[in-house]
């Protein structure tokens, strides 16, 4: 019996509009009551969450888990671990591993190994085309049978424009969704850094803004004559945004996500060529930052992602152009969102828009039923002291990826414990 009661936390629910102290009671894996304990309830265990807060756990759009192939850079038990540290519960894990998800056995593989660590949900995207080589479109209903929730490119471009629109027209037949990160197949490529006087004085060469605006009106394009759903990755600019706003007003079925760094972060922090802050895509200018800012705030921006890329040093201690491109992220989605709260002023509104960004909205976008504390819903559960400071280490970090470019940052909020269907998954 993991019957739990947890009182006396300030309760945060951005889908029910909850937002008081109140106790929650959990009971065979599920909310069974909130301010009340149900009929008959007797707990296991009670936890006293006086001056934390207690929310849904986190529903995080990007995290790579590096397997399978990639177990030099990290493993699904670290990776795990990260995840249940930072508070989130449920995440999706891009296509690009290697082999990359282009096989339903590869995908049930993940799935398993993911279900015997139990902590945290993994619900992987298979690959829209074979090998993400943009040329033949994989079986996409047997990915989905696997358990595949969407299918992506990763950062691989489809060069081939017939490809993505027979892509989104097999797509919209049976209902799926295809996530693509936009970026023109030619314009910046090979660039490392953002296109302005930055990159010049530095000598990087830049990817401008135009390879995400000139996809962008390219995917809008085979929408209207797919009808099929997408789901934009990773914006980063501000013309991005004005395009996607657009867009939903005219009604086209789109929802965007952006990097949770790029929320705090502009190219002026790659200093002397930091190879921490070399990422994918490029941090942008102050101007593409406040428009990120903006966009997190009005709800243009669906969902904020940790954009969680673990890379070894070997891969990361190089000469910035050298470098790999990525950073760790699961551990600091929770507070990095904080921060951005703060700065939008100390109301509750602010914090409960920062929830919802990582819990509901998340999980309504990749059509996933979590993100809530609704009665009957999974008991994933968050509890975290929002005042408790804490600084960004390679020593702090779960993940076996030590690279972001907060190193040194002193953050807010720091989760005490996290709670994956009814059981603890992590304590601190």
């Amino acid at each position: 019996m993991n019957n739990l009661h947890i009182k006396n936390g300030r309760l945060i629910d951005p889908a029910a509009g909850i937002d008081a102290v109140q106790d929650l009671y959990i009971a065979d894996g599920k909310i069974a009551g909130i301010g009340n304990a149900p009929a008959g309830f007797t707990a296991a265990r009670t936890i006293d969450a006086a001056g934390l807060v207690v929310a849904p756990g986190l529903v995080d759009l990007s995290a790579r888990l590096r397997e399978p192939g990639y177990e030099y850079k990290a493993t699904l038990e670290s990776e795990m671990q990260a995840a249940v540290q930072g508070g989130v519960t449920t995440l999706v894990c891009p296509p690009d591993t290697d082999p990359v998800l282009d096989e339903p056995g590869l995908v049930e593989m993940l799935k398993h190994r993911a279900r015997l660590l139990n902590q945290a949900n993994v619900h992987p995207l298979g690959a829209l085309t074979v090998g993400l080589k943009g040329k033949a479109l994989t079986e996409m209903a047997e990915l989905t049978e696997a358990g595949c929730i969407g299918f992506a490119q990763a950062e691989e471009p489809i060069e081939d424009t017939t490809v993505l629109l027979r892509a989104m027209q097999y797509a919209k037949t049976f209902g799926y969704t295809v996530w693509l990160r936009p970026q023109d197949p030619y314009i910046g490529r090979g660039g490392i850094a953002h296109s302005g006087p930055l990159a010049s004085r530095l000598g990087l060469s830049g990817v401008p803004v135009m390879s995400e605006t000139i996809a962008l009106h390219t995917i809008f394009e085979l929408m209207r004559a797919s009808g099929a759903r997408v789901h934009l990755c990773r914006i980063s600019s501000a013309a991005a945004l004005d395009l996607i706003r657009a867009a939903k007003k005219e009604g086209l079925p789109v929802t965007c996500d952006v990097g949770v760094h790029h929320l705090h972060m502009t190219d002026a922090d790659i200093g002397f060529f930091d190879s921490n802050a070399r990422l994918t895509p490029p941090l942008r200018s102050q101007r593409d930052r406040d428009a990120i800012r903006a966009a997190v705030q009005d709800g243009t921006v669906d969902a904020v992602c940790s954009d969680h890329t673990p890379v070894d040093d070997d891969e990361k201690l190089l000469p910035f152009a050298e470098a790999s491109p990525g950073a760790t992220g699961l551990e600091l989605l929770l507070s990095l969102m904080l921060k951005w709260a703060a700065e939008q002023g100390n109301d509750g509104k602010a914090l409960s828009t920062a929830l919802a960004r990582i819990t509901s909205d998340p999980a309504r976008t990749a059509g996933l039923s979590a993100g809530t504390l609704a009665q009957g819903a999974s008991a994933d559960v968050v509890l975290f002291d929002p005042d408790t400071r804490w600084t960004v280490n390679a020593a702090a970090l779960a993940s076996q990826g030590k690279h972001t470019p907060f190193l040194g940052y002193e953050l807010a909020g720091q989760v005490k414990a996290t709670i994956v269907a009814g059981h603890v998954a992590f304590e601190r």
